[in-house]
């Protein structure tokens, strides 16, 4: 028996205007995802609990059949496991995006998309001078990076993501509660580093997005959480270019594949990421497939890019995992995103989100594409989200 996820991040949407009114998974051509519903089963799930924020570390845990209410931990834990960072007792790890302020606004939550070599090279910069023995800089990927606190002053913070602020003032959204001073005294401090960098003198020459600063945010302590192997006793594998995943995978004790091209954005080679979903089901019992671009697509508002993002999902991704699996004989395959990001604003939603499953033992569909009004049409709703898990597993 095999299993695979694929979780096209944040590509549940709104009625677009320029759509005439529908979605951009209804615009797109899907005849993968679309064949997948008919035959099989559609619903909505909600895998963000009421109260938590709709991000895809909440999640992504509820898919992967983790309760937020019970693990969540904060986002930036899960992204140091991802990265082999072992949070000792009282650190506590933040997520530091590399972002664009000017005119005390948040223009871009990614600095232009600044490169992972240009980026390394900032964040060594801040090391350089702002590192002491509480606080330390870890590069990640792009404009994603980690600080790890390991002060004696307790933190217990509210915090904002830097996309869901985008053109806003930040002055309203810095960070509140126990540990407020330190940590917006490293975000400020931050600022003068980077704004005498040559790196940001060239960008800015290129016309591209500076680095102005860091933005500290999704802060935690270390995560305590089964494996995956322990709740359900399979072996799994995760295919994904972001270091939450990879956090998520780690802590689940999954394998991750690493495939060359696989960058997080709108370039990535979502060809190689489908060829290596096929492998990983050689030696695993479930693959676990995520593409970030038709989340980026939605946070830049860029409607052509997130499309052309979900059609290259279907395409090159959902259909060559579906050729394999059918040569098993016995299998399961379920496509979703994790929450929606419409493009109206920019940001994360905790809506449920459309899902589509076939296989061993699920029943016979009713005849209807995979978008969000056929999926509500159903009325058949998962609730709480992590749930999903055990009906996919035939557990529930």
């Amino acid at each position: 028996m095999k299993y695979c996820i694929i979780v096209p991040d944040g590509m549940a949407d709104t009625p677009v205007e320029a759509l005439a009114g529908r979605t951009p998974l209804e615009a797109a051509a899907t005849p993968n995802m679309d064949r997948l519903a008919m035959d099989g089963r559609m619903g909505l799930v909600r895998l963000v609990p009421e109260g938590y924020p709709p991000g895809s570390d909440v999640a992504n845990l509820s898919l992967v059949g983790y309760d937020p209410r019970a693990y969540y931990c904060g986002r930036a834990p899960l992204e140091a496991a991802a990265m082999g960072i072992r949070l000792g007792p009282g650190q506590i790890a933040f997520r530091a995006n590399l972002v664009t302020v000017a005119d005390g606004r948040m223009r871009d939550y990614s600095a232009g998309a600044i490169s992972t070599t240009e980026a390394r090279v900032l964040v060594e910069a801040l090391n350089g001078a702002l590192e002491t023995d509480a606080v330390r800089f870890y590069p990640g990927v792009s404009y994603r990076h980690l600080l790890i606190y390991s002060g004696p002053e307790p933190i217990d913070l509210v915090t904002t993501p830097p996309h869901d602020i985008l053109d806003e003032p930040v002055a309203g959204h810095m960070p509140v509660g126990r540990g407020q001073e330190i940590v917006r005294r490293t975000m400020s401090a931050s600022r003068e580093v980077l704004a005498a960098h040559e790196i940001n003198r060239v960008r800015v020459d290129l016309g591209e997005n500076p680095a102005t600063q860091v933005w500290l945010w999704g802060e935690g302590p270390a995560p305590n959480m089964p494996t995956f192997q322990e709740r359900y006793g399979l072996t799994g594998a995760a295919i994904t270019a972001v270091d939450l995943i990879r956090g998520i995978a780690t802590i689940a004790g999954w394998d991750i594949i690493n495939v060359p091209g696989a960058t997080g954005f709108f370039d990535t080679d979502y060809a190689a990421k489908g060829l290596h979903a096929v492998t990983a089901l050689q030696g695993h019992d479930l693959a676990y497939v995520h593409i970030e671009a038709p989340d980026e697509a939605g946070h830049h508002g860029d409607l052509q890019a997130k499309i052309k993002a979900i059609e290259a999902v279907d395409r090159d991704i959902v259909g060559p995992v579906r050729d394999a699996l059918r040569q098993y004989g016995a299998y399961r395959l379920l496509v979703l995103p994790d929450h929606p990001t419409p493009l109206a604003i920019r940001t994360h939603t905790s809506d449920p989100v459309p899902f589509a499953m076939s296989g061993r033992h699920v029943p016979v569909g009713r005849g209807r594409p995979l978008t969000e009004a056929n999926a509500e049409a159903t009325h058949f709703v998962v609730d709480p989200g992590h749930t999903l898990m055990d009906l996919f597993l035939e557990k529930a």
